[in-house]
This record gives structure tokens, sequence and C-alpha cells, in this order.
């Protein structure tokens, strides 16, 4: 259901009509008693019908940009542009934002090239800056079409005058790369890259790329390349936006004061700034760079004008009078909604409710069903600014985040966002002189990538360092032997002379023990799914009521988690699940809901939570949550007296109590429940192992939800699917921010600049300090700097009472800034803070630095985090480390790539108990992963057989996992391919990754696209490939072209049950038909007897390919398991 019959009945209205004439006779005018969205409407039709451009000013960029994605859904976000400031804060003149150059290049762009008409929507602060002249852009703009004749030398010269940078791989405006003949450049009037593929000196395609990806997405006919526009060159003319646009421009303003004002406060700071700069360095005048508001007054005379508001200033003839109202308030009272939509109904209007996603239309159905009355309404599908009610034409037409009270975020277009993923592939990047780990030989040094001569041919193999002068090559077909080493915070590994048992030793010691653990586990897990737990009923309404009313949408993580433990709930085994996702992704709202339907089955919930302040929180959280629901909810910790304590534990005993949330103290032998059925435990991570085991004995047949925020990495999830269920939520909610993150040193003005900032937009302040000996001062200090603000100090060392107290006012926004030590780190969550300030930042560990951090940027404002150290020169390399990671994952979700270095080996020691980071300290994780999948797989085969005996099928079980191959063929990337060695490395594991033909197409598909065609030593290397899953199928654990033969090894070990599976069967008929081409012998080997099969004339790859392919006995439709 779509947004039509609104705009439908819009179209109809006289008032349209007449403003439609407005338009084509160029009059000005005023449009009173618009509200909401109702204005997104009216000049969505409006624009429709005219010929003309339209300029949407509107108070700030908030507005503009919620205006704009109406606009967008309801025209096509082809036909409207963002027209944005390109300054992060305006008295910072050298501070600009790259993403919003883009966006302000692409305007200009869009009206010099003779386009349709468009809509463009802005705000005080971008009109506030000049612009290049039109001519100026002309000349800095190279215009490139297919068919052109070209030469790459001539567009490489351009490129370097346009002052782009060379750089291997393109991420950034402004960057190109020259490989073979294809450009790649970035230019700053489009949000993706271009790829430009020469063919001699003609231009044969162009197309559009993906950053992260580097492939292409879709075909372009003709593209411009455009310079930084923005970069402050003295020497142009400059002139104000709307001398820019076309004089047939209808101009709608929100308030032609507002803008005025604004414009002039900000030409003042300007002009401040302007007497601060250097007089040695010749910098422009405002004037010539800005415009102040007279000018701007004076332009928009010679333009068509509408002005929205009830003052006119522009003098208009026609004033045409909407009638709307705005949406209702209905405090989230369904009871209020349902009411307030039948009287609509008598009265004669027509309900319409704008919803997000077919989700949330369903919820409305879900609520309304349960009433006497049946509802007439309508739920199109279209994200909404603000709901109104149209008296003209009857309509009204709500918002489901205003009925629901949630933040509605609005979206930019951020080409730009993109260049962070590039680092996390950078984190796991070999490079020269890094520790690796080898399964088989343990850890050397990797030596990069060398040629070497195999037979006369050349092959690439990987240079690997052991010992005093030990040297192994590695052939790139067994790429996934090696892995990065990740120990603890950088320490040198142990490394072992070649040949030595040593290494040997320690993986069987480790796989032992990592034996012992997982038998452990898998028992427990066996006899859960014994047991019998309580059966839990479906949701009741009462539960969709709840879920409906949670202020944020579900994430899609989010969803898949609340589903997958409710159907634990409901089934007969006590649920065990784990769900992992980083700071702030709405674990607890998962926790919540699994809370309430527990309740409302009437059972009790008990809540184990690590800090007395988490206690707390959470208790508030909850309450908040559920207040409207019949359920009651206390909480233990050290803050309440033993009167209180009592009381609350009377009260569980009698089963009054629905919800109990506590610190360690809940396991203890004192609190009895009435009817326990369900455990949730917050922040797993920070228990220590006595409270776990005492956990152990409650939960034997009670429901357990475990949540923690270490991220559990992806490999060792599959490997412990065999021991608990897990879910992780990976996707941020919607509507935050990623985080501004700066690395500071002390100095005060930094500082009284960013509190007063924050004070200034109604935001609260963190600023951690942790040293309770001069915290004081520190307060002190801040107070000096920023006057007016009101600021609190917390540490561990208070009284209970006074600490909670603190808290709490901090909380309901008494104060502006907490001074406090690292107590806030897990848990507290004020909505209203926005900056924190860590100072001495480079003595914390990366988990609490990223907690911390955590703490802000809750909400839908626009956070910062400032970690003040000393001078880089003077911190030690791992604390550089870290602060530098840190800085490069503002990102939401980051938590899982900070993770990757610090988190994974303490979390993954946790999951399996304390002794294990020992391990994997000597051999490096990844190894210790691969340890540890064999490990589960060896207990599933013989200890467990009969447990998981329904999974397995012994003509579809994997025999061989992987082939290796030895060949005097040249299979590589040339250098005159592919010349970035890092690149190379990175596609030979991509390579080696591969699972099955499809992904090898598409593999293939990509290298054409990125590097051009496949030369002939490429294309064999992808049939090596094939041809090593077709030999692993057939049992072949080693297979050998040389010389013309084709030789492969059976499986050594002669009792293997590979030898009884139909496969092999199929096999020796297949020899016994075909004596001439292929045979089969047994030899005496240094490993003992062993079977071979063996083809003659193979003189390429593709023809050791062709005569394997007949044996090829997999299901196509499945995949090759590699």
């Amino acid at each position: 259901m779509s947004t039509n019959l609104i705009a439908k009945n819009f179209a109809q209205s006289p008032l349209q009509q007449e403003l439609r004439e407005a338009i084509a006779h160029s009059e000005k005018m005023q449009l009173k008693g618009l509200v909401g969205s109702a204005l997104s409407f009216v000049v969505a039709d409006a624009f429709s019908q005219a010929e003309n451009p339209f300029l949407l000013i509107f108070n700030d960029k908030e507005e503009a940009a919620y205006y704009l994605n109406d606009l967008e859904q309801l025209i096509g976000d082809k036909q409207v542009l963002f027209y944005p400031g390109s300054y992060r804060r305006p008295y910072q003149i050298e501070e600009t934002d790259n993403a919003n150059v883009l966006l302000r290049a692409e305007v200009l762009n869009r009206l010099n090239s003779r386009k349709k008409p468009a809509i463009i929507v802005t705000y005080p602060e971008a009109l506030f800056e000049k612009v290049v002249t039109k001519k100026e852009l002309d000349r800095s703009t190279l215009k490139i079409s297919v068919g052109d004749e070209l030469s790459i030398d001539f567009v490489n010269e351009v490129l370097f005058e346009y002052q782009f940078k060379r750089v291997d791989f393109v991420t950034e405006p402004g960057e190109f790369s020259v490989r073979g003949g294809i450009i790649d450049v970035f230019s700053f009037s489009h949000d993706e890259p271009y790829r430009v593929e020469f063919f001699g000196d003609e231009i044969d395609s162009i197309r559009t790329f993906d950053v992260e990806t580097q492939l292409s997405t879709d075909k372009k006919k003709k593209i411009t390349v455009m310079p930084n526009v923005e970069n402050k060159h003295l020497d142009e003319i400059r002139e104000s936006f709307l001398k820019y646009i076309s004089d047939k421009t209808i101009v709608f303003l929100r308030n032609l004061d507002l803008l005025s004002a604004q414009t002039d406060k900000l030409f003042a700071k300007a002009e401040d700034a302007f007497k601060e700069l250097s007089e040695n360095v010749k910098h422009s005048a405002p004037k010539e760079l800005f415009c102040n508001a007279e000018l701007i007054k004076k332009e928009l005379l010679n333009f068509t004008t509408a002005e929205l508001g009830n003052q006119a200033f522009l003098n208009p003839k026609r004033t045409l009078e909407f009638h709307t109202k705005p949406q209702p308030s209905f405090n989230k009272q369904f009871e209020l909604l349902i009411e307030n939509l039948l009287e609509n109904q008598r009265n004669g209007y027509t309900n319409y409710i704008c919803c997000v996603s077919e989700q949330q239309a369903k919820r409305f159905h879900d609520i309304f069903e349960d009433q006497k009355e049946k509802v007439e309404y309508q739920t199109p599908v279209f994200s909404m600014y603000q709901g109104f009610i149209d008296e003209d034409s009857k309509t009204i037409v709500y918002s489901d985040h205003q009925i629901f009270e949630r933040y509605h975020k609005f979206h930019l277009k951020n080409g730009y966002a993109k260049k962070q993923a590039i680092t996390l592939k950078e984190l796991t990047n070999l490079e020269v002189g890094d520790y690796v780990t080898h399964i088989d030989h343990g850890i050397g040094k990797f030596g990069g990538l060398q040629k070497i001569d195999v037979e006369g041919k050349k092959q690439e193999a990987i240079k690997l360092i052991y010992g005093e002068r030990d040297i192994l090559y590695l052939s790139i077909h067994s790429l996934h032997k090696i892995s990065k080493y990740n120990g603890k915070d950088g320490k040198a590994p142990k490394i072992y002379k070649l040949g030595s048992n040593a290494w040997k030793n320690l993986k069987k010691k480790t796989k032992a023990r990592v034996k012992h653990i997982a038998y452990d586990l898998i028992k427990l897990y066996a006899k859960r799914r014994l047991e019998k737990g309580f059966q839990y009923g479906p949701d009741s309404y009462l539960q969709h009521e709840l879920e409906a009313s949670f202020i944020y949408e579900d994430t899609p993580d989010q969803s898949s988690a609340t589903e997958a433990v409710k159907k634990d709930m409901e089934s007969l085994q006590p649920m065990d699940r784990l769900v992992c996702g980083d700071v702030g992704f709405g674990k607890t709202e998962v926790a919540i809901r699994a809370a309430f339907k527990a309740v409302d089955n009437g059972k009790q919930v008990a809540v184990l939570v690590p800090t007395t302040i988490l206690a707390f929180q959470h208790h508030q959280t909850f309450t908040e949550r559920l207040k409207d629901f019949p359920v009651r909810i206390d909480y233990l910790n050290r803050f309440r007296t033993a009167k209180e304590k009592k009381e609350t534990l009377q009260d569980l005993a009698d089963g009054k109590v629905d919800i109990i949330i506590g610190t360690h103290q809940l396991v203890n032998k004192t609190v009895k429940f009435k009817d326990l059925g369900l455990l949730i435990v917050d922040e797993e991570q920070k228990f220590g192992v006595a409270v776990k085991d005492k956990l152990k004995t409650i939960r034997e047949n009670v429901d357990t939800l475990t949540l923690t925020a270490t991220p559990i990495p992806r490999t060792l999830q599959f490997s412990l699917m065999a021991a608990r269920d897990l879910s992780t939520i990976t996707t941020p909610p919607p509507n935050r921010y990623p985080i501004e993150t700066n690395v500071i040193r002390f100095s005060e003005e930094n500082i009284r600049d960013a509190v007063s900032y924050e004070i200034q937009r109604g935001g609260q302040v963190f600023f951690i300090h942790n040293r309770v000996e001069n915290i004081k001062e520190v307060a002190g200090m801040i107070q000096r700097l920023v006057p007016d603000a009101k600021i609190g100090v917390g540490h561990g060392q208070m009284d209970g009472k006074k600490l909670e107290k603190l808290m709490l006012s901090f909380i309901n926004g008494e104060f502006d800034v907490l001074v406090s030590t690292t107590i806030v780190e897990s848990g507290l969550d004020v909505s209203n803070a926005n900056t924190i300030f860590i100072n001495n930042a480079n003595n914390f560990g990366l988990s609490d630095l990223h907690q911390m951090r955590g703490r802000v940027g809750r909400s839908n404002k626009k956070a910062f985090c400032y970690f003040i150290t000393p001078p880089y020169s003077a911190m030690t390399e791992d604390a550089r480390k870290r602060i530098t990671a840190l800085e490069q994952f503002s990102e939401l979700g980051s938590g899982f790539n900070i993770a990757m270095k610090d988190l994974e080996i303490r979390g993954a020691g946790d999951l399996l108990g304390g002794e294990q980071s020992g391990f994997i300290n000597e051999i490096g994780f990844d190894t210790y992963q691969k340890i540890l999948n064999e490990a589960i797989e060896e207990l599933k085969e013989n200890e467990f057989r009969e447990l998981y005996s329904d999974q397995e099928n012994l003509e579809t079980k994997e025999f061989v996992k992987d082939t290796q191959i030895d060949s005097d063929f040249e299979l590589l990337f040339p250098d005159d391919y592919i010349n970035n060695i890092s690149e190379r490395l990175n596609l030979y594991t991509k390579l080696n990754e591969l699972k099955t033909e499809k992904e090898l197409q598409q593999f293939e598909a990509e290298l054409v696209d990125r590097f051009g065609e496949l030369p002939t030593q490429a294309t064999d290397l992808l049939n090596s490939v094939r041809i090593k899953w077709i030999a692993a199928h057939l049992g072949l654990e080693k297979i050998i072209m040389k010389k013309g033969k084709f030789v492969g090894y059976f499986i050594a070990d002669q009792n293997s049950r590979f030898y009884q599976t139909k496969n092999f069967t199929k096999i020796l008929q297949y020899v016994q038909t075909h004596s001439h081409t292929c045979k089969m012998k047994e030899k005496q080997t240094r490993n003992g007897l062993r079977l071979l099969l063996t083809f003659e004339k193979i003189t390429s790859v593709e023809r050791a390919l062709k005569v394997l392919q007949p044996l090829d006995f997999r299901n196509i439709e499945e995949p090759a398991s590699a």
C-alpha cells in the first residue's frame, strides 16, 4: 500500500490548483497553515505539475534532512538533491567535511549539466557559503564519454593538474589509479568512483564501482570529473548559490527572518575568525567567501517565492490558506488512539497510519484486532517526518513513530562512510616480518611472496623463516594452513626450529586439553537435550503491545534473536542461549521481551548483573519499559538497606515479585524463589568462576539467557554450535550516529570548547579521570573553565547511597558534567550525555576504552569522544596501537573489529575456561580455533557418535578436507597483471577460501572487472582449484601433475570408512572400464603402502580437468566441499 491515495487527495484540492496557477504565472505567494509532512505532499504535487526547479530553504539542517527524506520517497531520490554546508562547525574554517563537499559538488554538477529540473533542499549554513562561478566550474571539469578518442597519458596529466592523488586502489574522493588499460578515478561530483577502460586510445567502457569491494556497480555513457571546488583558492571569484541556480526557480522559504538572523550570526562569526588569522598569510576576506543577510535578501527578490509561515516578508500577491493540524499526542496509550480513530471515522474522515515497514504495519493490525469495534484505517509504508490532519480533504495521516514516541532518524547520502571498511582488512593483512602460525610447522616469520623455479617453470610461493636459518616455501594452494599469529598484546612468540618435535608436542597437549573442555561442554548440552523444562505458551496480545511500544525500530538481528529466544522458551527443553552484541545494540530489549514472556506465563525471572550501578540502571530500564503492564520489579545490591533486602526476599519467596535484578548476591543460599522460570545473565564476561559454578546448580532445568558484549569470533561460533545456542547481534540500531573520536593533548581550551558546545546544545558530559586523589582538582579546573556548568564528582570510594543519588540526578539531568572514575564503564546509560573525555586514555585497555566510549552516542545526537593522551612520543608502543585502533573504528559495530585485537583472546578464553588463554598465546588464536574444530569433530565421530548420528551420512561425509597439489605448470597471477604484492596475497587467500563453483565464477568475474582479461597462468590457477575439489571428493590426499603425468594418492589410512562408500566403488568401476586412460595401482612408500590413481598424457591443466570430470560424482546441486 503506497501513499498515492493521500497524494491524490492533495492533488484534487482547490488550493493545490491555485498553487499551480500561481507557479505557472510566477506570482509571489504565501502558504499558511501547512504543518508536518503536509508540506511534503503539497510541494511534491506542485513539482510534478510544474516545469520549474524548486529550492526549499528550511531553518536548520535537521529539518531540511527530514523533508528531504519525505520528498525522496514521494518523487524518487533522483529528483531531490540535498545541498549542505561544507563545515562541521562554523568557527573552524579549516575543518571541512568531505562527505558534504561531495554532496555540494553533486548539486553544482547537476545544475550545470542540463538534466531535468530538480528540487534542492537546503538550510542557512549552506547558503551562507559562496560558490565558484559557473565559468570557473566549466573550466575545471573533464567530460569523458564512451567512444571518445583520448590517451591514457592525457587523462593522467589532467588529473594531476586537478590535484588528484595517484594511489594503488582508490578509496577517497580526489584519488585515481592506473592499472594497465584501466583508470579508476574518484571525482568530487559523484558519490561513487568511476572505472574507465581504454582500448588503445579509445574509451571502451565507463562503470561506477564500490570502494569497499572495488567491484563495478553499473555502466555509464558519459561522466564528468570534477576537482574539489571547495578548495579555498584566492584567485577565484565566488558568488552566492542563489546566483548559480536558474532564474526560473521557485523558492520555498520557511522563515525569512530566521534565515537572515542566522546568516548574519554566521557572518559575524566568520569575521571574528578572520581577525584572528595570522597577517602573514593572505586570506580571502569574509565578504568574498560568505554571504550576509542583506545580499541573500536582495537576491531573493529576483525569484518567485512562496513563504511558508504566518508572517510574510516579501509582500506576496496571493495568500493560500491550508487547514492542517498537527498529529495529536497519545502518550503511547493505545486506547486513546483507537478512540480517536473511531471518532474520526464517525466524522467522515479517512484514517491513514504511515509505517516505516510492513512489520510495523502488522503490529498495528495485531493491536487493533482485539478491539470491540472495527477500526477503519490504511497503513501505507512511508517513513514520514510528522503526521497531520487535513481538514479540507478530510484526511488524517498519522506517523507510527509519533504514536510510539520513538525517535525518527533522517538519512543523508554518504558515499564516504564506506572507507571505514578498508581498515578492517588491514588488521588481518600480512606484512613482511609478521609472525604467522603454520598448522604443521609452528610459528615462523612471514617473508613475503617469492618466485621460485620448479623444473624450469616459475611458481609463486610464500616464504616463511624459522629458527636460525630454516626457510620453508609454502605453495599458494596451502595458504589456509597459515594464519597471522594473534597473541597477547604483541609479545613475540617462541619460534621453533623446523622439524623439531616441540611444536608437535605443543599441538598434542593443546588438543588434549581442548578435547577435555569440549567434552564437558557437549556432555552438558546432551544432558540438557534430554531434560524437560517448562513449556511457555505462544505470545499473548500483551506481548505484542510491549514489542510495539519499543521506541526504536528492531534491527533484523534483534528480531531474529528475539524469535530464537521465544522459540527456545516455547519448546520443551530448557533454553541455554548466548546473545552477543556490541555495546548498545539492544541486547537488553531482547532480555526484557523474554522476561515479560516468562512473567506473562506466571513464572519469576532473575536478572544477574556484575555491578551495583548496573543493577540499579537495569531496574530503571525494566521499570520504564514495563510501566504500563502488571509486573512488579525489584532489585538487590549493596545500596539497599538490610530492611529493604529482607522485605524484597520475603516478597520473592511469596511470589509477589515477578522480576528480581541483582548482583551476585542473587546466587546466595538465602534467596528463595517461588517459581523461577528464567535466568538472565548480563555481561557474562565479568563474572568469576565461583559465581558461574553456583549458577550451574540453579540452572539445570531453568531457561537461561546470557548476554555478553565480548564478541565471539564467527569461526568459533560454528564450532561451539555443537555445545551452545548462539545469537549474534551485529547490526547497529538505525538511529545511531557513529561517535566522532579525537585524540587530543591535555589543553584547557579544547576542554572548554567541547564542554561548552555540549552544554549549549542541551547535553551532558562525562569526564573520566581514574585517580581518586586529585579528582576534585580536575572538577575544580572544569568549573573554572566553564563557570556556568553544574559539576558532580563520583567515585567508588563514596558511600553507596550518595553514589546512587549522584548517578540518579545525573541521569535526570540535574547537572551537566560528571567527573568520575571508571565506575561508569559498566553500563551507566545516560541518553542525554553525548560527549565523553577520557583522561590519560593511554593507560586503559582497548575493551575498556570501547566500553566507555559506548556510554555516549546512545540517542539521536552526534556524539564526541576525546581521548586525552600525552604526546605520542611519550606513550608506550602498545598504548599507541590501542589509541590508533580506536580512532579508526568510530563506526558502530566496530566492537567486533576492535575485538579482533584485544577481546578475542580474552573472550574465547572465558568461553572455554580461564586456563585456555595460555595456550592461545603459545600457538596463536587462529590455530587454536583450527585445533578446537578438529577436537570437536573427533568427539562427534567417536565419543558422541550416538548424539549426532541423526546428522551424519557416510556418502556426503568429507573424508579429505584438503588436497595437496604439486605441479610444474605455472599457476599464479603474473606481476604485470596484478603488481601490488599485498593485493596478490589477498586474492590468493580469498581463492583458498572459496567453496563452490558459483563463488569461483564470481571471483573470476571480479578479477576481470578489476584488472582486465585473465592471462593463461591465472586461468590455470582457477582450474587447479576445480581439480582440487574433485580430487578431495575422490578421496585423493595429494596429487602430482608433472612431466605430463597425473598421479593421485588415496587416503593413507587403510581402515578409513571411505573405502566402504559407494563413491569408492564407482571409482573402481570407472577405472575398470577405462583402463587405457587411467590406472590404479599400489605402491610402497616411506609411509607404508599407498593406493595410486594415474593418468598419462596430461599436457595442460585444462586437460587434467577434462579427464577428471567424468569422475566427478558430486551432485551438481550440492555445493562442492573443498
